[in-house]
């Protein structure tokens, strides 16, 4: 693979604060995004992200605030989804110190947004949220959710990501809303069939618990491996084993 394998750990942000739980239910506080962010950037994490997982109105402004706080911070690219609704908040995020821009929901019910925001910013700015879910319901068995993989949208994961590459997004975040924190690794039946359908970056979500799940997330396919459990609530050097285990199954890391 001639790239290097990034590793980025994700902050799910809500009401200020860092949280998870498992498919999206029973979060858990996970402690300050600002502080977990520059804990990572010196750990020698390659990106960060954060996503507001509430995304309403009433947070936009603490969303704003904790980008601008966590960009005089650390110094690695930031993404920043969550209530991301077109190339205004995208020029927001941007002026507040984000890096990229992470769109789902908007992009669903209106998918010319993709095509707004990757012409006024540029492809690498834009990253294409994809939440799938197993069903049986669509062609590649893996359909588009919203609301946290509540509710199905009966649209084909696969040929989403497709379109969505296609119109201008720069890098597709796939995640597994069955595996998200369950920690029992990644689904790399998912990344594969998406790997086959797009030709940029794919970043895999989901399902991560320990240093051996990355790898064969990036033998499916994934040019990135991004997770939450496993770094928040693993020890201090979690990082630095991801990064050992990537090595050691014979990939370029960073």
């Amino acid at each position: 693979m001639g790239v290097a394998i990034r590793v980025i750990p994700c902050l799910d942000v809500d009401a200020g604060r860092v949280v998870k739980g498992v498919n999206f239910e029973g979060l858990r506080d996970a402690g300050d995004p600002v502080e977990l962010a520059k804990r990572y950037n010196e750990a020698g994490a390659d990106e960060l992200t954060f996503l507001d997982v509430t995304a309403s109105s009433g947070e936009r402004e603490t969303t704003f605030d904790i980008v601008a706080r966590t960009a005089e911070q650390v110094f690695i690219p930031l993404t920043v989804g969550g209530g991301v609704r077109g190339v205004d908040d995208v020029d927001r995020l941007l002026r507040a110190g984000a890096d990229k821009a992470s769109i789902n929901t908007a992009a669903i019910r209106d998918p010319d947004v993709i095509d707004a925001i990757a012409q006024r910013f540029g492809n690498q700015v834009l990253v294409l949220s994809v939440d799938a879910k197993r069903t049986g319901n669509t062609p590649s068995g893996f359909e588009i959710t919203t609301h946290g993989g509540r509710r199905l949208t009966g649209i084909d994961a696969v040929e989403w990501a497709r379109e969505g590459a296609r119109r201008g997004a720069g890098e597709i975040l796939l995640n597994s809303m069955d595996a998200d924190g369950t920690r029992e690794g990644f689904d790399v039946e998912m990344i594969r069939a998406v790997r086959a359908a797009v030709d940029v970056p794919l970043i895999a979500s989901g399902g991560a618990g320990k240093p051996a799940d990355f790898p064969p997330a990036i033998a499916a396919g994934a040019d990135a491996v991004l997770a939450a459990s496993v770094f928040h609530f693993g020890p201090d050097h979690a990082i630095a084993e991801v990064k050992d285990a990537i090595r050691a199954a014979g990939y370029e890391v960073r």
